[in-house]
């Protein structure tokens, strides 16, 4: 009687036991298997990502780039468009590009014809361009500048004929010359050669 009831608290125990032991081992493995799985599902969403990642913040900072392009651009821009008239290079006048010029020049009061001076026809040139200040040079017939008239004077007044006439008196037989930075009064043929002051030359005459 006591043989066959240790047998089979023995067999009970056993088979207990056993279930115990498989159901943790079971337990255990599927709590290692569940948490490899995670750390492998982990590490392949971050390889996922990352060169997602990679993408997104390389095209960040080509548009950062490109902005900072289009500013620069812009700002440089209306600097050039916002440049002080003051600075801007003055586009003057040049001489006529056809023509013939006098050979020499001659200057003469109001009695000398004008026009393309030789040496057997000795006209007063109407056509003399200053290569100084590259001003035409202005006559005024009948006319001697003043002992006021001074390089001031006409570097502010010129080419306004009319407050050039301030500083002009009524003489007759004269002619007066000047550009903005020159003046002169002559009655006679002058040969221009000989008025070593004067930057004055022919700009040509047009046929």
């Amino acid at each position: 009687m006591d043989d066959d009831l240790d047998e089979l608290l023995d067999e009970v125990e056993h088979k207990f036991c056993r279930n115990v032991s498989v159901a943790s081992s079971a337990h255990t493995d599927s709590s290692k298997a569940a948490k490899s799985g995670k750390e492998n599902e982990g590490e392949r969403t971050y390889s996922a990502t990352k060169p997602e990642q990679l993408i997104s913040d390389t095209e960040d900072i080509d548009a950062l780039l490109a902005e900072l392009d289009e500013d620069f651009n812009e700002s440089h821009q209306s600097k050039t468009e916002q440049l002080p008239t003051g600075l801007k290079t003055e586009k003057k006048p040049s001489v006529n590009p056809g023509g013939r010029r006098c050979c020499p020049v001659f200057l003469g009061g109001s009695s000398i014809a004008t026009g393309i001076g030789t040496a057997m026809s000795k006209r007063s040139c109407d056509q003399l361009r200053c290569t100084s200040c590259d001003f035409r040079v202005l006559t005024f017939d009948d006319y001697e500048w003043d002992t006021s008239c001074d390089y001031l004077f006409l570097r502010n007044n010129m080419p306004d004929s009319q407050k050039l006439r301030s500083r002009l008196k009524r003489r007759r037989g004269l002619r007066s010359y000047a550009c903005q930075c020159s003046w002169f009064s002559a009655r006679e043929t002058t040969d221009l050669r000989d008025q070593s002051q004067l930057r004055w030359v022919c700009g040509k005459h047009q046929d």
